[in-house]
């Protein structure tokens, strides 16, 4: 029997390539259906090419739910951006900040380009959201919805932190904050990225105090019978607090707001990002930042395990894979470090190739001992040479 060429592997229609990948994690066609919100007639429609799939969300829900990154499922590799072009395009954005009367062209549909820009950034399509951002920030301040002010700026300082400018992050959150004008929705929104901003810069006692004030402010507006969408973003800021005290070695604090994390998140699904694996996976961050990586990795492997993890943005998934490829070091297991980095890989390549933190995890690994060929793969594509590591 002849190995089918690379061209005929980019050839083999999605469907049939959505079954391959389904069957190869174990998964019926009724669970995958469970998973993506679709009906197992439609999953087998798609598989045997009787129904296109050819919407881009779908498409991104049915590769995090697969663990693949789109291009992947669709039968391509995009190139990934270097990192010296991710320094390039992070500057633009410096300058699109520090620009207080730059004319707005005008950009139609602001909100929709704004939404568009948040769901890349949950796919962790990182450059492709670097590259909207100078056009978004200059349009948002001319804007008259103050939402889109607020949600510009936090998609900004969110990025920011990943990509190891917390300054800059901080500026872009604060900025945020300003335009939020003391409504406590708005804040809760723009105290997120602000914490993370302050916990890259080792302030974590400061992070817990915007966090848990924004929460205090957020409470009266949050009535027990409050939109779902009200009780994550409590529960998010409950996360973020906790790890906020978790880096500063507070274990009393921790376990006391993700627990109160985990009442709310009861009832949330974790597709938006908040619900009961998203909390453990803090959890199991938690205990790693706090010197208990044998908790990390336990809490880690069971959270895994479950539905709620497949239905986390694949930013999320991966980021969270790079912090536990550092505890499972700290274990022993340099294995499963190496495995941790090539799956959040095959997930999000731009969470492993341009971040900071990923490609120090990278070369943490790597100098560890001899690696699988796949790891080897990953740190040449990320452009870690001998020198860097």
């Amino acid at each position: 029997m002849t190995t089918p060429s690379r061209q005929e592997r980019r050839e083999v229609p999605i469907g049939r390539r959505v079954a391959q990948l389904r069957v190869r994690r174990g998964m019926s066609q009724q669970v995958f259906a469970d998973r993506i919100g679709k009906s197992k007639s439609w999953v087998d429609k798609v598989e045997r090419g009787v129904r296109n799939l050819d919407r881009l969300s779908v498409i991104h829900t049915i590769s995090g739910v697969l663990g693949v990154a789109p291009d992947l499922l669709v039968g391509r590799r995009a190139r990934q951006a270097t990192v010296t072009e991710v320094a390039a395009a992070v500057e633009r954005v410096r300058e699109a900040l520090v620009r207080y009367d730059t004319p707005a062209d005008f950009v139609a549909d602001l909100d929709r380009q704004l939404a568009y820009a948040y769901t890349a950034y949950r796919h962790a399509q990182h450059p492709q959201v670097l590259r909207m951002l100078p056009d978004l920030l200059t349009a948002a301040r001319h804007a008259p919805a103050v939402d889109v002010l607020v949600g510009a700026y936090r998609l900004a300082a969110h990025l920011l932190v990943k990509l190891g400018e917390p300054d800059l992050a901080w500026l872009a959150a604060d900025r945020a904050m300003t335009a939020a004008h003391g409504d406590p929705r708005r804040t809760a929104v723009a105290v997120l990225p602000l914490a993370q901003a302050l916990r890259a810069q080792r302030r974590g006692r400061l992070a817990l105090a915007v966090s848990t004030t924004a929460l205090r402010n957020l409470d009266p507006v949050l009535p027990s019978d409050a939109p779902p969408e009200h009780a994550a973003l409590a529960g998010t800021l409950l996360v973020e607090a906790a790890l906020a005290a978790a880096s500063y070695g507070d274990a009393t604090t921790v376990d006391n707001l993700t627990d109160q994390a985990a009442c709310l998140a009861k009832g949330h699904r974790d597709s938006d990002g908040f619900g009961p694996t998203a909390v453990d996976l803090a959890r199991a961050l938690a205990a790693t930042t706090l010197g208990d990586h044998a908790l990390a990795v336990a809490i880690h492997r069971t959270a895994t395990r479950t539905d709620g993890w497949h239905r986390l943005p694949a930013e999320h998934r991966a980021a969270h894979l790079i912090d536990m490829s550092r505890a499972y070091l700290a274990t022993g297991d340099h294995h499963a470090a190496a495995r941790a980095l090539v799956t959040a890989d095959q997930i999000a390549p731009a969470e492993t190739r341009i971040r900071p933190a990923a490609r120090a995890a990278l070369a943490a690994v790597l100098r560890a001992g001899p690696t699988p060929a796949d790891l080897t793969r990953l740190a040449t594509h990320a452009g870690l040479t001998s020198d860097t590591m």
